[in-house]
């Protein structure tokens, strides 16, 4: 028997998660959900990352909305 983790960030990188976001929602209404200069200023996804990395509260909140997101998602 397998043990299925479920928790939804289990197995998938900063980099997928913050590459879904953008894809579906962009960074325009990523930086309203999320006021962070790295989505709100001359955004990419390599300054997000590294913000990302480096900020524990940035990520948490990220990881939320991708988990709230999820069933918005195609293919989900």
């Amino acid at each position: 028997m397998q043990n299925q983790s479920k928790d939804p960030l289990h197995g998938i990188t900063l980099k997928a998660i913050v590459e879904k976001l953008v894809d579906y929602y962009g960074f325009d209404t990523l930086g309203e959900l999320i006021p962070i200069k790295s989505f709100t200023s001359n955004p990419s996804i390599k300054s997000s990352l590294t913000f990302l990395r480096k900020t524990d509260w940035a990520r948490k909140k990220v990881e939320e909305l991708y988990v709230k997101s999820l069933s918005k998602f195609p293919g989900n």
